[in-house]
C-alpha cells in the first residue's frame, strides 16, 4: 500500500566520538520540511573501537582500507540491532556519514570510513553515504554539510549552531545560506577530561571550577584560522597539530584548561553570530550549561534550545535528509556554503549486491 511518507534510517558519528547516532525518520512526500523522529538512539563505541578511531589518522593506507571495511561491519550491525529492537518495518534506504578519519580539503582529501556495499549488503538495504567527497573533488571544503538542512527543516531561526566536536553555524547572508566551522569544542574539552578518567565535563562543573589563563586564552584568540573568510572547516588533524601544542607548553591544570577553552569558545562563537536576533542551538555541547552562561555573557543574540531528541540527532536527522536529496537528484551541496564550483547532489548510492 502506497503511503504518505518515506521512511529513512540516518546515522552520524561525529569526532567527539560519543557513539553512534541513530535515528529512523519519517518525510512527508509532498512536504519534507514536515518530518517526524519515529526511534532514536546512541550507541556507544567499545573503549577498543574508540581507541581504534583515535588512532586511524596514523594508519597506513592498507590499514585504512581494512578499518573502513570494519567498520562498515560494525555500522551494519548497529543498523541491524536498531532495526530489531524498534520493530522497524518500511525503510526506504539508509544515509549514513560514516566516521571521518581525514579531512584535509585543501589538499583535496577527505575520508570517512564505514563501507557503503557491507552495509548494504548486511543490512540488505539501500545505503547512501560517502556525501563529502564530491565536493572537495569540485573544490570545496566537503564540510559542513548540515546547512541545507537547516535551510529546508529550520530556516525559521536566524541562524543554527552546531556544538559537537567542532561548533559550526549557517545563517542567511544577503538571501544566501553561508555555514562554516567557527573552532573546536567537545573535541578538545574530552581530551582534556579523558585525562581525568572522565567522558565529558558534566554541565561544565569542572571548567567552572577552573581560572581563566589570559596567555593562553590571547594564544588561542590568535589562531591563523579565525583570520580566514568563510567558506573554512577544521579537522582533528589541525587540533593535533596546532591547539593542542599551544594548550600543552603551558603545563596549566586541567580544570584551568577547560575554563580557558570554554572562554575561548564563547568569544569565538560571539563573535561569529554577531547581531543576529537569535540563533537555534543543538549538539552535545548544549548540556554544558555553564558554557552555555559564559556565550550569554558575551552575546545579546536569544540563545533557543529545542528537545533533548533535536538537540542530541539533528545532524543524524539532516544525514537523512541528505539522503533523500540524493536519491531523488536533488542538491543537498551548496556552493555557497562548502565553495565548490557548484551546487550539486553528493552522495554514493550503493544497492545489494
Amino acid at each position: 500500500m502506497e503511503t504518505d511518507f518515506r521512511n529513512v534510517i540516518g546515522l552520524m558519528s561525529g569526532t567527539s566520538l560519543d557513539g553512534i547516532d541513530l535515528v529512523q525518520v519519517q518525510f512527508d512526500k509532498n512536504d519534507i520540511s514536515k518530518f517526524k523522529i519515529v526511534h532514536s538512539e546512541t550507541i556507544s563505541y567499545s573503549k577498543n573501537w574508540k581507541k581504534t578511531l583515535q588512532r586511524a589518522i596514523t594508519f597506513s593506507d592498507k590499514e585504512l582500507i581494512d578499518l573502513d571495511l570494519k567498520y562498515g561491519k560494525l555500522l551494519a550491525s548497529k543498523i541491524n540491532f536498531f532495526i530489531d529492537k524498534h520493530g522497524i518495518k518500511s525503510i526506504d534506504f539508509i544515509a549514513s556519514h560514516g566516521h571521518t578519519i581525514l579531512h584535509q580539503p585543501e589538499k583535496g582529501i577527505t575520508l570517512q570510513i564505514g563501507n557503503g556495499q557491507i552495509i548494504a549488503n548486511e543490512t540488505r538495504h539501500i545505503v547512501v553515504c560517502d556525501f563529502r567527497i564530491q565536493d572537495v573533488e569540485f573544490g570545496g571544503q566537503g564540510a559542513p554539510l548540515v546547512p541545507i538542512g537547516d535551510e529546508l527543516l529550520f530556516c525559521q531561526y536566524d541562524a543554527c549552531l552546531n556544538l559537537g566536536g567542532f561548533a559550526n553555524v549557517s545563517f542567511k547572508e544577503q538571501e544566501t545560506r553561508v555555514a562554516f566551522d567557527i573552532c573546536p569544542v567537545n573535541i578538545v574539552l574530552n581530551h582534556y577530561v579523558n585525562k581525568l578518567g572522565f567522558e565529558y565535563d558534566d554541565k561544565g562543573q569542572l571548567a567552572s571550577q577552573g581560572n581563566v589563563n589570559k596567555e593562553l586564552l590571547e594564544a588561542l584568540n590568535q589562531l591563523e584560522f579565525y583570520k580566514i573568510n568563510h567558506p573554512k572547516s577544521l579537522g582533528l588533524e589541525w587540533v593535533q597539530s596546532t591547539v593542542f601544542p599551544i594548550i600543552d607548553k603551558y603545563n596549566l591544570e586541567i580544570k584551568d584548561v577547560l575554563r580557558t577553552f570554554v572562554e575561548h569558545v564563547a568569544i569565538q562563537i560571539s563573535k561569529s553570530v554577531g547581531n543576529k536576533n537569535n540563533i537555534f542551538i543543538t549538539g552535545g555541547g548544549v548540556f554544558n550549561s555553564f558554557f552555555i552562561e559564559r556565550l550569554k555573557e558575551y552575546s545579546t543574540t536569544e540563545i533557543i534550545i529545542p528537545n533533548s531528541e533535536i538537540i542530541n540527532y539533528k545532524e543524524a536527522l539532516i544525514f537523512a535528509l541528505l539522503g533523500l536529496l540524493r536519491v531523488d537528484n536533488q542538491v543537498n551541496c551548496l556552493k555557497s556554503v562548502t565553495g565548490a564550483i557548484k551546487d550539486h547532489s553528493s552522495g554514493k548510492i550503493f544497492t545489494l549486491k
